[in-house]
């Protein structure tokens, strides 16, 4: 067993060395549009990933709107009902899917390649010919603003909304995806069909098919599925850099009443997607907060029993980035699992990383990174994400070489660079009145209402 143990180790370090993207065919329609072709022969499979500059960034004050408008996509189009979109895909197990983040949006599918035909006629009239049903998108509505009550019961699934605010403040990387219950009630079909108009458009969006075909046959079907595509050109301004400066530590307590845990989050200012150093970031913080056996899940769940789990992670963006320490505990132990993840981030900057753990950290991290992109349908949206976040293919062809890279004295300088130790921002959803004197220590504290709208 331990042969069979260690070979399987081996074999896992040999993948992470030797991982490389795919050879893959790049090129642009005369609309604007960029695709992307990956042949991948070895189960007869296809799939897609489209890409649009269509994310909540873009929702102005009518917070929610990328999001439905993406989810929306799916209510029907020229060809197609929703419900024939829904049994169609079903009956042949495909899958089709929207989904709007922070920054974009993307349209998802996975197809057996006897399928393609049906599939790309579904997907080309999706993307070009939504018709925004007024009567579905109703009906979807009204579950939206369920979804938005029900959230406000579980902290952990809102705390990240208040922590961008707190961060942002007014900047559109504060605007929470799912958007608010009045924001939400006020948006109709007729505001996602203009949403669609503005920012779904060609010369901003990528589409890259990964699977079993001919790459000169599927050039030709995309570009006569999609060459003929015209839309408006993008209009909305790119991000600048949020201005985000921290004087002072501060704390937002958000009451709810019947709570007998406190959420919590902690951190300030992060790095962005693009950083040079976001690898050598990743490792050190993976160390710190970002596997089971990191100092805080040690520190807070296994050695003090604080918690059921507790970590760290970098929030990263195009033009901007957050960094927390995330955790909950009971009620009355608010404070002290407070102080034990402050005290591990202040023994991270004191004591700094060693050579062994700094190797054990380095060979989890290149052991984690392949299978990330092990399928073909990661590799679609491995491609529009190089698209859209704009890296290429060397940031993952030199991944294992860079962590191979960093060293002791390196991470002293990632450590006092990148890891926030003063002014830090505190988030805290709890019983208000159990915690408040207690949390004072802490910073400027300011109140809210987890039942009061928005974030």
């Amino acid at each position: 067993m331990k042969h069979i143990i260690l070979f399987l180790l081996l074999a896992g370090a040999a993948t992470a060395q030797t991982f490389k993207v795919p050879p893959y065919q790049k090129f642009k329609l005369k609309n604007g549009l960029t695709i992307y072709l990956m042949e991948q022969r070895e189960v007869p499979l296809i799939n897609v990933s489209a890409v649009f500059d269509a994310g909540a960034v873009q929702d102005g004050n009518r917070y929610g709107l990328a999001n439905m408008t993406a989810d929306a996509l799916l209510f029907g189009s020229a060809k197609y009902t929703k419900a024939q979109l829904e049994e169609k895909a079903e009956y042949v197990g495909a899958d089709l899917s929207t989904y709007a983040g922070k920054e974009v949006a993307k349209v998802s599918a996975s197809f057996a390649v006897k399928d393609q035909d049906l599939l790309f006629d579904m997907i080309q009239d999706v993307l070009t010919k939504p018709t925004f049903d007024a009567a579905e998108f109703d009906k979807y509505k009204q579950r939206q603003l369920l979804t938005l009550t029900q959230q406000k019961e579980s902290p952990r699934a809102v705390v990240n909304n208040y922590f961008n605010r707190l961060v942002f403040n007014a900047h559109p990387y504060a605007n929470p995806i799912a958007g608010t219950p009045s924001a939400v009630s006020a948006i109709t079909a007729s505001d996602a069909r203009q949403f669609y108009q503005t920012y779904y458009t060609a010369d901003r969006a990528a589409i890259a098919v990964v699977g079993d075909f001919n790459t000169a046959d599927m050039k030709k079907r995309l570009t006569a599925l999609f060459g003929g595509w015209k839309t408006a050109a993008a209009s909305a301004p790119k991000l600048t850099e949020p201005t985000v400066s921290f004087d002072k530590s501060r704390v937002l307590l958000v009451n709810k009443d019947d709570a007998r845990e406190t959420t919590f989050l902690i951190g300030g200012k992060g790095i962005t997607q693009n950083n040079p150093d976001f690898i050598p970031v990743t490792v050190v913080n993976t160390i710190l907060g970002g596997r089971f056996t990191s100092w805080l899940n040690d520190a807070l769940r296994v050695n003090s029993g604080l918690t059921y789990g507790a970590g760290s992670r970098f929030g990263t963006y195009r033009n901007s980035g957050t960094f927390a320490i995330s955790t909950f505990t009971k009620v009355s132990t608010t404070t002290e699992a407070i102080d034990l993840a402050l005290v591990v981030l202040d023994s991270l900057h004191k004591t700094g990383i060693d050579e062994k753990t700094l190797t054990s950290a380095k060979n989890y991290v290149k052991a984690d990174f392949p299978p990330r992109y092990e399928s073909a349908s990661e590799l679609a949206g491995l491609l529009t994400d190089m698209f859209s976040l704009g890296f290429d293919e060397s940031f993952i062809n030199n991944f294992q070489k860079n962590v191979d890279g960093l060293t002791v004295a390196k991470t002293r300088q990632i450590i006092d660079q990148y890891f926030p130790k003063n002014n830090l921002q505190f988030v805290l959803i709890g019983k208000a009145d159990a915690i408040r004197d207690k949390v004072k220590k802490y910073g400027t504290v300011t109140e809210r209402e987890i039942k009061a709208e928005g974030f």
